[in-house]
């Protein structure tokens, strides 16, 4: 990683300036008093918003035997927090994450960070979902089936445009036996959905 004098990666660099360039092509004045560290702060904040870009996810599906348990599996809630690709802006909602063990299982807590990895990049929600779909069936947990419902509020739709503010947006993958086989599709959905616990 290239560094200036100070230690600062050139890339932390070079995001200060385009937010300062920034700030001078919205008529502010960068060096006020209340923006004098705003170039600063959004270049680290974005960095971190986008730090799934540093890591793959897929590395903390580590697993382990089932011990015969071959009954659906499902995390709900994970938080989303995301930007979208096409205004910079976030989105924000819950992942809920559910496979069907074949005598591998992974950590409940690596299900939450999957999600994390690939929400903290530049996203759309429909390619979110389907990375961590995907991700979790190519795992060496190799489930018999796979399915990824993303619930979030886009704030390019609640701040500009239509502004219809608490509107909300579903997507889903289902892989394997969730896609191919309707009661197991309709079971793991119940599940999803609250049903019976």
């Amino acid at each position: 990683m290239h560094v200036v004098s100070d230690g600062t990666p050139i890339a932390v660099q070079r995001l200060r300036m385009h937010v300062r360039g920034l700030l001078a092509d919205l008529g502010e004045d960068a060096t006020r008093d209340g923006l004098v560290d705003t170039p600063r702060r959004y270049a680290d904040a974005l960095r971190d918003m986008t730090s799934g870009y540093r890591e793959d996810p897929a590395d903390h599906l580590r697993t382990f035997d089932s011990d015969g348990y071959d009954e659906i599996v499902v995390v709900k809630d994970i938080p989303v927090r995301s930007l979208c690709e096409h205004h910079l802006l976030p989105f924000v909602g819950v992942a809920h994450v559910a496979y069907l063990p074949a005598g591998r299982i992974v950590g409940l807590s690596k299900l939450a960070r999957l999600v994390d990895g690939y929400a903290r990049r530049l996203q759309v929600q429909e390619r979110l979902t389907m990375q961590i779909a995907q991700t979790l069936a190519d795992s060496p947990v190799e489930p018999r089936g796979v399915a990824v419902v993303v619930e979030a509020e886009h704030m390019c739709m609640t701040m500009r445009g239509v502004k219809a503010p608490g509107t909300r947006t579903t997507t889903s993958v289902m892989l394997g036996r969730f896609r191919d086989h309707p009661p197991a599709r309709a079971e793991v959905l119940d599940l999803l959905r609250g049903g019976p616990r």
